[in-house]
């Protein structure tokens, strides 16, 4: 079987959620080689603090499905999940977790709270890092450069 990534749909989502001023972070949700759920961060047009983009991204697929697990999905995210949307993760029962930057500051998976090698984490999804990491590194750098001047 050959592997397919969905990383450029999570950065269609990202290049959204830049244009509409937050952060440009997106995600897909991916069951049997199709997009089941998107999201892209909302926080401060939805003024919601859960409006991360994993976390939309999980809420569509799930009613997609009409169920709160995520047995058999794959989801590709721009940038490392911090803890609470590994938390979320791991609820969901997601499968594969793809992830393109890391976040030294506030990541939840391979730095910082690590929230899959805890004993009480219900799953652990499989994890790739670094999948579009330039790409999405670039974006979230550039954003940031701009709210700094």
């Amino acid at each position: 079987m050959k592997f397919t990534s969905f990383m450029e749909a999570a950065l269609v989502e990202a290049r959204l959620a830049e244009a509409a001023g937050e952060v440009p972070v997106g995600a897909v949700v991916v069951k049997d080689g199709a997009i089941i759920g998107r999201g892209r961060n909302a926080t401060r047009t939805g003024c919601d603090p859960s409006a991360h983009a994993e976390i939309l991204a999980i809420r569509e697929a799930c009613a997609v499905l009409g169920q709160d697990r995520l047995v058999d999905c794959d989801l590709y995210v721009t940038l490392e999940p911090c803890a609470m949307c590994a938390g979320a993760i791991a609820h969901a029962r997601v499968a594969r977790l793809y992830y393109g930057a890391s976040d030294p500051k506030s990541g939840g998976v391979t730095v910082g709270a690590r929230v899959f090698d805890h004993a009480q984490s219900h799953h652990r999804p499989e994890v790739y890092d670094g999948i579009g990491a330039d790409e999405s590194g670039a974006l979230l750098s550039a954003f940031f450069a701009r709210k700094r001047y």
